[in-house]
């Protein structure tokens, strides 16, 4: 079964064309940013938007029980009349996933587009990853992984095979800043994205910028360095946005509030990665 929590149709980002990005559930980075909270947990969770609320009662009348615990059965969710109530995760069989995507392949075609799976950490399930990208490759639609690369190598030999475009992120060079805002080491994702380039896989590097975190002059000169003996197809510049933050309360979670990196800051960011 695949632990998905969306999948977007029609999307013109993560990857070149129109695509289809599977976003499956799960992850192993915790990054304090991250504009995707309920990506995290591999859990389904329930997601209560108190100010679409208009207090009618109806979710209260559904709930088996009252609303005092969640057993996620969906349905205060399927009677809400303004959607403040929706259940985050759902399995997919891979015929339904490949369903799906196999819809949209004329629009691939025509755009050079293709599917992204992405997250969460979709390289968290090799398994599942592997037969899909198969099937999709047995199709002829072009494949791309979104990932943050803090997997076993073995992992990446599993998928590459299936795999045209590699995403991968650069949150920070520096391990501090790396394990202070996303929980872990860098060690292991530096590791395999040495080793992707060394195999001359095509990659698109995306650095997520969030101000007075990692877009220092300092930081993203050694993020220039670090890729300097290397030839990605693409970076791409991801400033940090404000769209998901109301997903937090939804959640329950706390939030951790960061400042969207002003436009003279992007700026110098951009010379110091594109001018050779």
């Amino acid at each position: 079964m695949y632990k998905l929590f969306d999948i977007q149709r029609g999307s013109l980002v993560d990857g070149p064309g129109i695509r289809t990005v599977v976003f499956f559930k799960g992850c192993n980075l915790r990054c304090a940013w991250c504009h995707n909270p309920e990506s995290q947990s591999a859990q389904k969770q329930m997601m209560y938007y108190r100010d679409k609320c208009i207090n009618c009662g109806k979710c209260a009348d559904i709930c088996p029980n009252h609303l005092k615990k969640c057993d996620l059965c969906g349905k205060c969710e399927f009677y809400c009349p303004v959607d403040a109530r929706k259940i985050c995760g759902k399995e997919y069989t891979l015929d339904e996933v490949l369903d799906i995507i196999v819809k949209d392949k004329m629009f691939y075609i025509n755009s050079g587009g293709g599917v992204t799976f992405s997250g969460g950490e979709c390289m968290l399930y090799p398994n599942e990853l592997t037969a899909v990208l198969k099937l999709c490759k047995e199709n002829e639609i072009h494949t791309a992984i979104d990932t943050a690369g803090n997997v076993p190598w073995e992992s990446f030999e599993r998928v590459l095979p299936y795999t045209d475009l590699v995403l991968y992120d650069i949150k920070a060079i520096s391990n501090d800043i790396h394990e202070k805002y996303t929980g872990v080491s860098n060690k292991q994702i530096l590791i395999n994205l040495r080793r992707l380039f060394n195999i001359n896989k095509t990659l698109w590097i995306r650095i997520p910028l969030i101000h007075n975190v990692n877009d220092s002059i300092e930081e993203i000169k050694k993020i220039k360095a670090f890729l300097a003996p290397y030839n990605p197809q693409k970076i791409e510049l991801l400033p940090y946005h404000k769209m998901g933050e109301h997903k937090y309360n939804a959640l329950g979670k706390a939030l951790t509030k960061f400042s969207v990196p002003p436009h003279k800051t992007v700026s110098e960011a951009e010379k110091i990665l594109f001018n050779n």
